[in-house]
């Protein structure tokens, strides 16, 4: 359910006057497909526990009664994303010169237009699938678009139906020639018809959407002897998933209904009629148009001090990570020329011996693919853990390690058991002074397109305790090592879990005088709660930002009447997590940073790694994110005692985001003037805005 509510704070942005106009087409397409993974990982999972006959979690209801809830949950949300897009999204589009037209236009230039477009790039890929005792129902692919299709046969009269899959390969919306007017797919198709049944009437035609069970089973590798292997044969399993969600415009015919309801092994609870068009992701072909005024105001490029070289080349990336640890965070900063150009440079460095790094997710055309591929060319030793178990990216996560592997880089596929969440690499390098490590640690994914919408942070540093920590957790990763003891790593499943309690403890046992904060994704891990509500109980101070799903309660008396929880939802996914425990201005705080959100699967089932950041620099770095997303003058959502989340905004507060970038320009130019619009709140005043506080 808290799920659910983060979709809901994602819809807020869709309902905000302040947010772009095209961002909103954005938020919209970002609610669909966080729908859609919803539906197909953790409503599908409820369904297994449902049809397995289990009970209730330890602080829920029974699976039935839990997807009972979230039907009417569900229902509501999609009702209100249909709201926004028929109401005030589209509407105004429409005033800005951009239509998102029904149904096929009536100027017959258009008609021509499509009539063509149809002919030459839509009808070759088509393939209708009848239904008759010949020919059984076909398989309804995940997440897949489709028309259901009555014809009678003018002759005989007989009434005959059958499926057309709407083309996945094709655009969703159509743009017509002024490139400013879209057309939905199903439109143009369900008007040329008449072209894929020769000689039949259309009597009635209609759109729907299957979405089944998309997760993989997390059994799929305990006995496999070849993991990759395994991740395949699952992957195929997978199109054949159970289905758990049917989406129909809200008029659809009752007789139709039945009959996809009856083929799909469905029930009427599973069905969602929409008003809007179905599969609003494709809206973002829409988003993409060229209208600047209509976004958010692009932030410029930054790159770091330390990476600034001459004349606008870059700097050596070695040396300025001998003059000292570097913090960056990005998008504010440049994922492009600090982490990316690390690699680049690693990888035709001749002082470089080898590299080693995890790659949970990456992108089509990675650049840092590429410079490990150029590393392993010129002879380097390079060694990538690739996670095939990364949700959502195991078919392209394959094709990326098999083409590693062609190039002579070492690929490992995960671990046994396992998923490798944590994002960390190291670079060695023969100097005149013998082996230098040099590492990075992250909370983001090595991939340069999430990195220029998600937030997140990375330390490089040339530590040797961690240079040594890394290279026990790369032997772990790719051989036998069982290490259990590491400098300045806390490593999931081994030391995290441990750690973190009884440094919530030692926060507890100060009583009033305890100081904790978190800045995550997820917290539903239920002995963590336990913990951080016994340090409540004794007094300490627990202050939370996540992002997403929180099931911890805040404020209730005699329970958590000193935690409070609030959330950022912005044009930046936050991604981050940052942990303090113990006075944020004391030099003896503990501060880690890492990819461990505080769940069961994270802390138990994941390689996760959270560091700790000793550098009196780098530490007031993280301080000035954690009291900037915890200051009452920024804008945020809380979290009240009875787990519904209260906005907080209006014009005399400042968004958090806009805060850091501006952080980030004067870091980069110094009393140089903002170049956009960037409301920040300076260190002084931030001081004084928390002491207030």
């Amino acid at each position: 359910m808290s799920w659910l509510d983060f979709n809901d704070r994602v819809l807020a942005l869709v309902d905000d006057p302040d947010t772009p106009l095209l961002e909103r087409v954005k938020f919209l397409a970002v609610f669909s497909t966080n729908l859609d993974e919803f539906f197909g990982v953790r409503v599908a999972g409820l369904k297994s526990r449902q049809e397995a006959g289990l009970g209730p979690g330890p602080d829920t209801g029974t699976p039935t009664e839990q997807l009972a809830a979230i039907r009417g949950r569900a229902g509501d949300l999609v009702r209100r994303q249909s709201e926004l897009y028929l109401n005030q999204v589209r509407p105004r589009l429409e005033d800005s010169g951009i239509r998102i037209l029904e149904d096929m236009p009536e100027d017959p230039a258009d008609r021509a237009y499509l009539d063509r477009l149809f002919e030459d790039t839509i009808f070759p890929v088509l393939t209708p699938l009848a239904v008759d005792p010949g020919h059984p129902f076909p398989y309804i692919s995940n997440l897949s678009l489709n028309l259901a299709v009555f014809v009678v046969n003018p002759e005989t009269g007989e009434r005959r139906f059958a499926r057309l899959k709407v083309p996945p390969v094709l655009p969703r919306f159509l743009a017509l020639p002024d490139q400013i007017r879209f057309v939905p797919l199903e439109a143009v198709i369900a008007a040329h018809l008449d072209r894929l049944f020769t000689g039949l009437e259309i009597e009635y035609t209609v759109a729907f959407r299957v979405t089944r069970n998309m997760d993989l089973a997390a059994s799929s590798d305990e006995e496999a002897e070849d993991l990759l292997e395994a991740v395949e044969m699952e992957l195929r399993q997978q199109r054949f998933g159970d289905a758990v969600r049917l989406e129909v415009p809200r008029n659809v015919r009752t007789d139709v209904l039945d009959l996809l309801l009856r083929e799909l092994a469905l029930t009427a609870e599973d069905v969602y009629r929409i008003d809007a068009p179905l599969d609003l992701g494709g809206l973002w072909e829409v988003y993409g148009l060229d209208r600047p005024e209509l976004k958010y105001e692009a932030l410029p490029p930054i790159t770091p001090p330390a990476f600034e070289g001459a004349d606008g080349e870059s700097a050596d990336v070695f040396a300025a990570m001998r003059e000292g640890d570097i913090l960056v965070h990005h998008p504010y900063e440049s994922f492009a020329m600090t982490v990316q150009e690390l690699f680049r440079q690693a990888s035709t460095d001749p002082a470089v011996m080898a590299i080693k790094l995890t790659l949970y997710r990456t992108s089509g055309d990675s650049p840092i693919v590429k410079s490990l591929i150029r590393a392993a060319e010129r002879g380097k030793q390079v060694a990538v853990l690739v996670e095939l178990k990364a949700r959502g990216d195991e078919q392209a996560n394959i094709a990326f390690a098999r083409a590693m592997e062609e190039a002579g880089i070492h690929v490992v596929y995960g671990l046994m058991g396992l998923k490798t969440h944590s994002k960390v690499a190291m670079i060695v390098r023969q100097e005149e002074t013998g082996i230098r490590r040099y590492c990075h640690v992250g909370t983001g994914n090595y991939n340069p397109s999430t990195a220029q919408i998600y937030e997140d942070l990375g330390l490089l540093t040339v530590d040797p305790d961690l240079g040594a920590d890394l290279t026990d957790l790369f032997n772990f990763l790719t051989g036998y090592s069982r290490q259990a003891h590491y400098r300045k790593l806390l490593v999931a499943p081994v030391t995290l879990r441990r750690r973190l309690i009884e440094l919530i403890d030692e926060q507890a046992d100060l009583g009033p005088g305890g100081r904790i904060a978190m800045k995550l994704n997820h917290l539903v891990d239920p002995e963590l709660i336990e913990a951080l509500y016994r340090a409540s109980g004794q007094g300490a101070r627990v202050e939370i930002v996540a992002r997403t799903r929180c099931s911890l309660r805040p404020g209730v008396p005699g329970l958590s009447d000193n935690i409070t929880v609030r959330s950022i939802v912005g044009r930046f996914l936050e991604h981050s997590r940052v942990f303090v425990f113990g006075d944020r201005s004391s030099p003896d705080a503990h501060w880690y940073m890492g990819s461990a959100d505080l769940m069961e699967r994270n802390l138990d089932g994941r390689v996760e790694v959270l560091l700790n950041v000793e550098s009196a620099t780098e530490q007031a770095r993280l301080r000035r994110v954690i009291e900037v997303e915890l200051s009452e003058r920024t804008i945020a959502w809380h979290l009240g005692p009875d787990g519904s989340w209260t906005y907080q905004g209006g014009p005399e507060r400042v968004s958090a985001q806009d805060v850091l970038a501006a952080d980030a320009w004067r870091r980069s130019h110094p009393g140089r003037p903002d170049p956009v619009r960037l409301h920040g709140l300076a260190p002084a005043e931030e001081s004084a805005d928390r002491a207030a506080s």
